[in-house]
């Protein structure tokens, strides 16, 4: 059978504030809902029936039966369903859950509010905001890991993609998007795809991933591969749901199980999780084919490089890296990680050292490191 390599379009490219996974899953929402979980928060939003509003993830609000909510990939969606903002999470306000100061924040609103194909210069944005452009670019950089010209170049191939994904014809999804020919964007289509524009309106039909699940002290582990190396690895404690995260983003893909093929990369990231070989970016037994950019790289290298067991603030890495300022830009990072393990993110906390948001569980987070420092005092 032939295989076509794939690199997930939207896994890693965190040039703007958020990757675009698009919706979660109902089951993957409702969990987050249920843990009040901030990594959800920009993912999707969620309204209930009986009180006609609708909330961020972590709303501290009485949590609702799983009856009455629905679920939204954005504010605009719910208000549009007849749902009005809740006045204690205020899910208008995301950007400001997500720590961006009120100046960066403000001016992701402008650059999204411009005209696609004509968007406001930073100049005038940054007027907008009390600042210089050369100040708001060091803002970008610090708080979001990249400067505003790659920001919105991201927010293009966003915008490009979900229009695909919502059944736009490519032609009319290239110019919507704001690409001024369609050469401009099957010139960078593997590179923000990780396939053809009209393999992507497809769902992914023709790429090919496998994948496999199996059991661990940890709970359940799902990794999936294509053929250039590993794609995602999961940890959970249900099958259905994890086979679903890895769906959700392709559904016409060729998904196959395929447990004796994987039983060589799955050895290899056990390997990690249990301690018995360091993490590492480039080992031949876990190749990595994740889509990052170069800040996200250098993140993830950093995070390998912290021994087994112990930890490290988002600061602290942001200094070992030489971005002294992107501490915020460095959890977000962390927050894109789909390699559970073999890109060890358990290990990066909170300037407190408290044990911060795990898209995996924080308690899970917790055991890993316990652990990880027991296996070391030997």
């Amino acid at each position: 059978m032939t295989q076509h390599s794939l690199s997930f379009p939207a896994v890693a490219l965190a040039t703007s504030i958020l990757p675009d996974l698009g919706l979660p899953d109902p089951d993957t929402c409702w969990q987050a809902v249920q843990r009040r979980d901030r990594a959800y928060n920009g993912r999707f939003w969620f309204s209930v029936k009986t009180t006609g509003v609708f909330c961020l993830p972590s709303c501290a609000a009485r949590p609702p039966l799983r009856a009455n909510v629905a679920f939204h990939a954005s504010p605009e969606a719910a208000e549009a369903a007849g749902f009005r903002a809740c006045k204690r999470c205020k899910p208008r306000d995301w950007r400001a859950d997500l720590g961006l100061s009120r100046p960066v924040a403000r001016a992701c609103e402008l650059f999204d509010a411009g005209d696609a194909d004509s968007p406001p210069s930073l100049a005038e944005v940054a007027r907008k905001v009390g600042l210089s452009s050369g100040a708001l670019s060091k803002r970008f950089l610090a708080e979001l890991g990249v400067n505003p010209r790659d920001w919105l170049i991201a927010r293009k191939r966003q915008r490009f993609r979900r229009a695909l994904r919502d059944g736009s014809s490519v032609a009319d999804a290239i110019y919507g998007a704001g690409y001024g020919s369609p050469s401009r964007v099957y010139e960078s289509s593997d590179r923000a795809l990780g396939m053809t524009p009209a393999t992507y309106a497809k769902g992914g039909a023709g790429a090919h991933i496998d994948y496999t699940t199996v059991d661990s002290d940890y709970g359940r582990v799902l990794v999936a591969a294509t053929q250039k190396g590993i794609a995602a690895v999961f940890l959970g404690d249900d099958d259905r749901a994890l086979e679903k995260s890895l769906k959700q983003d392709f559904p016409a893909a060729e998904i196959e199980r395929d447990d004796e093929g994987l039983s060589a990369r799955v050895k290899g990231v056990l390997s990690r999780l249990y301690g018995r070989k360091p993490s590492a970016l480039d080992a031949p037994d876990v190749p990595l084919d994740i889509v990052g950019t170069a800040f996200q790289w250098k993140v993830w290298k950093a995070l390998t490089e912290i021994p087994a067991g112990e930890t490290r603030t988002y600061g602290e890495i942001a200094r070992h890296i030489g971005e002294p300022k992107s501490a915020r830009a460095v959890g977000r990072a962390c927050a894109t990680n789909q390699a559970a393990v073999v890109i060890p993110c358990h290990r990066a906390v909170g300037a407190s050292g408290a044990l911060t948001g795990y898209r995996w569980g924080v308690a899970r987070k917790e055991r890993l490191l316990a652990e990880e420092r027991r296996r070391s005092s030997r």
